[in-house]
């Protein structure tokens, strides 16, 4: 497993997968391993897929500041990353909250950044509101499944600020198209993967600056692909595309009976629309980045 230092001297790994161009991928949870993102559905077959380990996470090391697992000093990490792999610009693709460290790396690397891959994102650095009737709606098309009921129920108390740790457990089936063994067990997996304790930094006070991510994503004119699952709660498909509208030059895609984890709803449908994201390449080659 490849490695490099952050800036601290605390040791990153991530992992590599596939050949073609190179996508670097930042996971969500947050802080997260990358072990969820797997091949993202097969996009490894299209991209090579550079998947960081944040910090205290996977096989990256604990740092000796937990202050540094803040969203807004993560940007470093990803910075060395592309240093450490020898491009001169480099493809983004976050999943969920991930979408914020790779918005608040536009916000200051914006030339660094050829363009944009935003799956199910999280809004929090751009600071757009998701009304709780909003997330109700989305949830609809599933009434007809054994759980709703009580995953429903949970979700009305959620946002009407009722919320409890069983609230947040029982809304979990909303997060997968298909809420079946195979996604129970994913998300148990999930649960190991995940670091508390840098999570519960990660959007703490400073983390977030909206109105000047805003404005830097205002300028950004790379290509942004908006990736959205029609009936994730999370990232409801009217915010993705009101997100979508902070870009001049981004694309909305509504993957249909979708959630969260959109590769793993329909691998085919979600590789067929990240394989085609592509920026263009750079005037001059970037220099060989670093092999593992």
């Amino acid at each position: 497993m490849p490695d490099y230092s952050a800036p601290d001297d605390t040791r990153l790994t991530y992992h590599v997968y596939g050949e073609g161009p190179p996508l670097v991928c930042l996971p969500g949870g947050p802080m997260q391993s990358a072990a969820y993102l797997g091949e993202l559905g097969g996009l490894s077959a299209h991209r090579r897929l550079i998947m960081l380990d944040p910090r205290g996470t996977g096989g990256s090391a604990v740092p000796r500041d937990p202050a540094s697992y803040r969203c807004d000093r993560l940007v470093a990490d990803v910075e060395a990353l592309r240093v450490r792999l020898g491009l001169d610009r480099m493809d983004l693709l976050g999943h969920s909250s991930g979408v914020n460290l790779a918005a608040r790396y536009v916000e200051r690397h914006p030339e660094r950044v050829g363009g944009l891959a935003l799956i199910t994102p999280s809004v929090w650095a751009v600071g757009i509101p998701i009304p709780g009737e909003v997330r109700r709606e989305t949830v609809g098309p599933r009434r007809d499944e054994p759980w709703f009921p009580a995953a429903y129920a949970a979700l009305e108390a959620i946002t009407e600020g009722r919320a409890t740790a069983d609230a947040w457990a029982a809304i979990t089936p909303f997060s997968y198209g298909r809420w079946d063994e195979e996604a129970r067990a994913f998300e148990s997996a999930g649960e190991a993967q995940r670091n508390d304790e840098a999570a519960g930094v990660f959007a703490g006070e400073g983390a977030f600056d909206p109105a000047a991510t805003r404005t830097a994503l205002g300028r950004f004119e790379g290509p942004v692909l908006l990736l959205a699952g029609e009936v994730d709660p999370g990232a409801p498909p009217v915010i993705v595309r009101e997100f979508a509208g902070l870009f001049p030059n981004a694309e909305v895609v509504v993957q249909p009976r979708a959630g969260h984890f959109p590769w793993r709803d329909d691998a085919d449908r979600f590789v067929a629309a990240t394989a085609a994201f592509r920026s263009p390449p750079s005037a001059s080659p970037p220099p060989p980045w670093a092999a593992p």
